[in-house]
């Protein structure tokens, strides 16, 4: 066991799913040409007055509900100031002293133990625009289509202790946002991204060490692997006797590694004031009744009731209810199925989460829709098509949207069930494996297997396992 305890706070930023930005009407769009979605405003040109888009502190406070927090009704916008090409205005519009949420909480389960991650606040904010640097032409551009794109930035409290505790409080924040339907959680594409504080401090101690931020994680794999590599880089300060600096840095996805980006900045460098701009935001607290009202069935709630109504595994519960497309594609082949909910979660998490992993297609855009899932399961529970055969045509399904029962019908599948036709595949497999026959008789009953594997191998898959194994066990009785 190790000397030291790990401590990790994330800082996460979400974009909203808002079409304009937070302070203009310019588009959100993401891959447009660079500074396509640009105006004056966004551009921090001189004179120009920004103005709050109504849908983000609607966003920011459902947040802030589906999290626990108190939704303050009187907030108030500041200038966080510092000097980066990306940044136009030599200032971002952001919230310090007073944000529109604080003081919530997570719950996250790791290795079966519950445990609360606590929330310090929920701001808004606008984001910068996008340094490209350019090797080939030894120059760098700023493109600023991001710049003025709404945030809300969700800080923890530094109740983590470990990588895998950080991955799914990651995981738990991004499943809530896609339920609130407010960000699309990409995290490639930078819609969710984390900063990681970290430190590490020894055991029983109860001041924390000196932390570093890490930047630069686009991935929950980059997230775990660079929180590993930064404990292991600190402990390893410590034990010889050095210690750690307060910094940002940059994580190095192809090395694995984290290395220094700059000294770490704290809240008085930023200079913040509230923004002259911009009178404090003042929410009426019926209006955020009804916000209260809008919320969904959140992924917790969802879990319990999916383990409850369907007799389901916490395991199988957790991956169905990550996120909102799987939870309702699974419930929509429950309705369609008819049959045990258990059964349809055994296909969705082993066949359909795999091929969605792979593919990238979402659950609710997957051409074998629900009902067609179900009418798959249909077509082996009533022994037209035997498991091997339901399973071994999944992806093609899953790709081509078909109709199983054409398709199986098309590709001659249909699970071979005649006694007289099936009697005579296991005459000839008897008949061409003497040795095994006398084994079988003198006790290797696990010879049944290679018996079965003949006649399914005649069969090219097809025969219907049932009738076989009661007719090789009548003839080698």
């Amino acid at each position: 066991m190790s000397r030291y305890e790990t401590v990790i706070g994330l800082e996460v930023h979400a974009h909203l799913k808002t079409r304009t930005k937070i302070f203009c009407a310019c588009s959100t769009t993401f891959g447009q040409e660079p500074n396509e979605n640009v105006c004056a405003v966004c551009s921090g040109m001189p004179g120009v007055l920004p103005v709050l888009n109504a849908r983000v502190p609607e966003f920011a406070a459902k947040m802030g509900l589906a999290t626990g927090c108190a939704v303050n009704l009187k907030s108030v916008f500041a200038r966080k100031n510092y000097f980066y090409p990306d940044l136009p205005k030599g200032y971002q519009i952001s919230q310090f002293e007073l944000p529109i949420c604080e003081h919530g909480r997570v719950v996250i389960e790791v290795d079966g133990k519950r445990k609360e991650v606590g929330l310090t606040r929920i701001h808004m904010e606008e984001d910068a625009g996008k340094n490209i640097h350019s090797a080939a032409e030894n120059a760098s551009f700023v493109d600023l289509n991001r710049a003025g794109v709404p945030l809300i930035e969700i800080v923890s409290e530094p109740d983590m202790r470990s990588a895998e505790e950080a991955v799914a409080y990651l995981r738990e924040l991004r499943s809530i946002l896609l339920y609130l339907d407010i960000c699309d959680g990409n995290m490639e594409e930078g819609s969710f991204r984390c900063d990681a504080n970290v430190s590490i401090r020894p055991v029983g101690q109860d001041a924390f060490g000196t932390r570093a931020e890490l930047k630069n994680l686009n991935s929950f794999k980059h997230v775990q692997k660079a929180i590993e590599y930064e404990v292991a880089r600190q402990i390893d300060l410590v034990e010889d006797g050095e210690k750690v600096i307060q910094e940002t840095r940059l994580y190095n996805a192809d090395k694995g590694t984290t290395h220094s980006m700059r000294g770490k900045e704290e809240a008085h460098d930023y200079r913040y004031f509230p923004d002259p701009d911009l009178v404090p935001l003042v929410l009426d607290a019926s209006r955020v009744e009804e916000w209260r009202g809008e919320l969904p069935e959140l992924p917790s709630a969802k879990r319990v009731r999916f383990m409850a109504e369907y007799g389901l595994a916490d395991y199988d519960a957790a991956l169905l209810t990550s996120e909102l497309a799987v939870a309702e594609y699974y419930e929509a082949a429950v309705r369609a199925y008819c049959g045990e909910a258990r059964k349809v979660a055994n296909w969705v998490v082993g066949d359909l989460l795999p091929f969605l992993g792979e593919t990238g297609i979402v659950a609710g855009h997957c051409p074998l829709t629900p009902e067609k899932l179900a009418a798959l399961l249909i077509l082996v529970d009533d022994g037209t098509i035997s498991v091997k055969i339901g399973k071994d045509s999944f992806r093609d399904l899953c790709a081509s949207g078909d109709d199983p029962a054409e398709y199986v019908r098309a590709r001659g599948l249909a699970q071979v069930s005649d006694a007289g036709e099936l009697e005579a595949m296991v005459d000839r497999v008897i008949s061409e494996n003497p040795a095994e026959v006398e084994a079988y008789r003198g006790g290797k009953t696990k010879l049944m297997s290679f018996f079965m594997g003949q006649v399914m191998r005649l069969s090219k898959g097809q025969a219907n396992p049932g009738v076989v194994t009661k007719l090789i066990q009548q003839k080698l009785s």
